[in-house]
């Protein structure tokens, strides 16, 4: 598995850079996106450092679930009532520009099918 370089993300994890934080627990941190893609666009992290969706291994799927799980919370919590598209880009052909898995809230606006 890979580790996580130190990332914009784990700043904020640390408290170094401050962030619009929505929600939080032990295992993860939930905040506004600064460059935002829709009206609601909230990233959920998870405290421990892994780079991308395909660095995840068995002994993480409690994590995984509970990422989940966090994103149905905040979606809740925010109020997105009437639906939200939830994305995990994962490497550098997925789009992913941060080296630390998290998935994008993105919701307060109808989505459009097929995606970039």
């Amino acid at each position: 598995m890979s580790e996580a370089t130190d990332t914009i993300f784990s700043k904020i994890i640390r408290r170094e850079i401050p962030a619009d934080i929505v929600y939080e627990d032990d295992l993860a941190l939930a905040f506004k996106d600064v460059n935002p893609q829709a009206p609601v666009h909230i990233l959920v992290i998870p405290k421990k450092p892994l780079v991308k969706l395909a660095d995840a291994e068995s002994q993480d799927h409690a994590l995984m679930g509970h990422l989940l799980l966090t994103v149905k919370r905040v979606a809740e919590q925010v109020g997105l009532s009437n639906g939200y598209r939830v994305v995990i880009n994962n490497g550098d052909d997925g789009g992913q520009t941060v080296s630390h898995l998290h998935l994008h809230i993105l919701g307060g606006r109808q989505m459009k099918w097929p995606p970039g």
